[in-house]
Order: C-alpha cells, then sequence, then structure tokens
C-alpha cells in the first residue's frame, strides 16, 4: 500500500489547552484517553483556530518558546537601541 496510514488523532492546543480529534496521517508516542474512552495519539501544536489572531478575530502574541528573546540575545538587540534607530531613519 503506498498511502499513508491514515487513523483518528487528538491535536492539543498548548496555547489554550483546547483538543480536537481529527483524521491524521501524524504519529506521536504520547497517547491521550479521549472523552469515547478510546486512547489516541497526542500531538501538540503551540496554535490552532481556537488560538490564531484569523480565527479569534484577537490579536494574542503568543510565545511559548521565547523566540523574540531568543532573537533579541542572539543578535544583541536592545529594545530602546531599536527605537532609536527608527527615530532615526524617520528623521533622514
Amino acid at each position: 500500500d503506498i498511502h499513508p496510514d491514515y487513523h483518528p488523532v487528538v491535536f492539543k492546543d498548548t496555547s489554550t489547552g483546547d483538543s480536537f480529534l481529527i483524521q491524521s496521517t501524524a504519529t506521536s508516542k504520547a497517547t491521550v484517553e479521549w472523552e469515547d474512552g478510546n486512547t489516541y495519539p497526542l500531538v501538540a501544536v503551540e496554535i490552532s483556530s481556537k488560538s490564531h489572531p484569523y480565527y479569534t478575530g484577537k490579536m494574542k502574541f503568543v510565545d511559548s518558546a521565547g523566540r523574540v528573546e531568543k532573537f533579541q540575545k542572539k543578535y544583541n538587540w536592545d529594545k530602546r537601541k531599536g527605537a532609536e534607530e527608527a527615530n532615526k531613519k524617520e528623521e533622514e
């Protein structure tokens, strides 16, 4: 059979805690018992339709991995420095 295994999987939005049981080819070693009493593979996602601004209509910043801070530290970026540089460009 050339097709991947298509089976029920629970996706959990880590930012809201909401879970969805849908069909998918995704796999995971983690499992969870669903409302129907069956056990399904559990895939954690950072953003879903329950937390994405496009679907919620709310601008909510989710930074579970600290990506902004990692970027600022990696490139020695200071918020004040960035604001000063932006102001200089506007004045020119």
